[in-house]
């Protein structure tokens, strides 16, 4: 493994990237909020990254894209590079129908296990599963051997979350460890002297397991507001673990109704985190912990190109969040052939963009950071 220096994804991507709400960092390319109808979606509601609705969007975004950039060469085909062969495939795939088009995908995630590179015939596309980012240059050679060129004619998808940045087997854990750290500081400061670490922990860990993904909606949001109202005192983690399993608290809004219900027994501070959080809910807004989500934005930039020159590259994958080298050398190969790049996240625009007060203390977006780029 290597250091090849520092860099941005602005350097490939420049602002050609949607966060979760589905609005294009670049103010000239239309989102959700101007194409939800022409999409054909009912309301303009943030749908997730794994429906039809998600792909439309995306879709239609990348025709603006191409209408504006290439005017006389219409998109024919996708690549999507990623790190869950279940999301990411799923995506994929709708993006290739919402668009018809014909699609090649690369899902990779960094193991010690001997060498695997498996093309799986999919309808629409096929997807290539590697357990090394290095086998990058492996999928070049089989879209080249498929004729599937990727020049004018093609847009490039690239996932930005343990795909671009925190390469998943190799470096994704410091993002996993930002996201712990994130919300424990959140509720250490609405908690105060009532915080206990250990109460945080024990709720954080259990409850943030595929068995209560239905509970929780598998959203960090939800996960760690529910830590709050535990840490509150409102209930235990025992008695909801055995309302969860006995089907009493079958989903997440449930508790919050028992929440808003019994809000009067939470401290004050927490009364007004959660007055706001349950009026986000009511409103549709799927990142209602604001303050939880702004943390998650400082500590990631705090873990992005911090550590001295010269620092030894497997200690560096333990505490930096760096760009991986093979998505950001295919990137810049296929950007040279002609191919349009655009970035998706499914990390919320308030963990990824700063504030105007942030903004004010120069902070910024979290593709224009510039960390420590590696590979193989």
């Amino acid at each position: 493994m290597k250091n090849y220096g520092s860099s941005a994804l602005s350097e490939f991507l420049g602002d050609n990237i949607t966060y979760r709400n589905l609005v294009p960092v670049d103010p000239s390319i239309p989102g959700l909020p101007d194409i939800w109808e022409e999409a054909g979606l009912s309301t303009n509601r943030i749908p997730r990254k794994t429906t039809a609705e998600y792909a439309g969007v995306v879709a239609l975004i990348l025709k603006y894209i191409a209408r504006q950039t290439n005017p006389g060469s219409a998109i024919k085909r996708v690549i999507f590079i990623g790190d869950t062969h279940l999301n990411d495939g799923m995506a994929f795939q709708n993006i290739c129908r919402a668009g018809d088009w014909d699609g090649m995908a690369f899902i990779a995630a960094e193991s010690i296990e001997p060498v695997q590179f498996e093309v799986e015939e999919k309808h629409p596309g096929k997807i290539v599963v590697a357990n090394r980012w290095s086998a990058l240059d492996q999928f070049k050679d089989t879209c080249a051997q498929l004729n599937f060129p990727i020049d004018g004619q093609a847009a490039v998808l690239i996932d930005l979350d343990k795909t671009a940045l925190g390469a998943r087997g190799r470096n994704d854990k410091v993002i996993d460890r930002v996201r712990i750290d994130a919300a424990t500081q959140t509720i250490r400061e609405l908690l105060g002297d009532d915080f206990d670490p250990q109460v945080f922990s024990t709720a954080y860990q259990c409850l943030n397991q595929p068995e209560f993904h239905t509970f929780t909606a598998d959203n960090q949001d939800y996960l760690v507001y529910i830590c709050m109202i535990l840490g509150g005192g409102l209930t235990s983690l025992e008695a909801l673990v055995e309302d969860v399993a006995d089907g009493r608290m079958a989903t997440f809004h449930q508790f919050l109704r028992y929440s808003e219900e019994n809000k009067k027994n939470l401290p004050f501070k927490l009364g007004r985190v959660h007055d706001d959080f349950f009026s986000l809910v009511n409103k549709g807004d799927p990142t209602p912990f604001k303050k939880f989500r702004q943390e998650e934005f400082k500590q990631t930039v705090s873990r992005m190109g911090h550590m001295p020159a010269g620092i030894p590259v497997e200690e560096l994958l333990q505490v930096e969040i760096t760009i991986t080298q093979e998505v950001r050398q295919a990137a810049l190969e296929w950007r040279e052939q002609g191919a349009l790049l655009f970035g998706l996240s499914d990390k919320p625009d308030e963990a990824s963009i700063p504030t105007l007060d942030l903004t004010s203390r120069g902070y910024a977006a979290i593709h224009r950071v510039k960390t420590d780029i590696v590979g193989e």
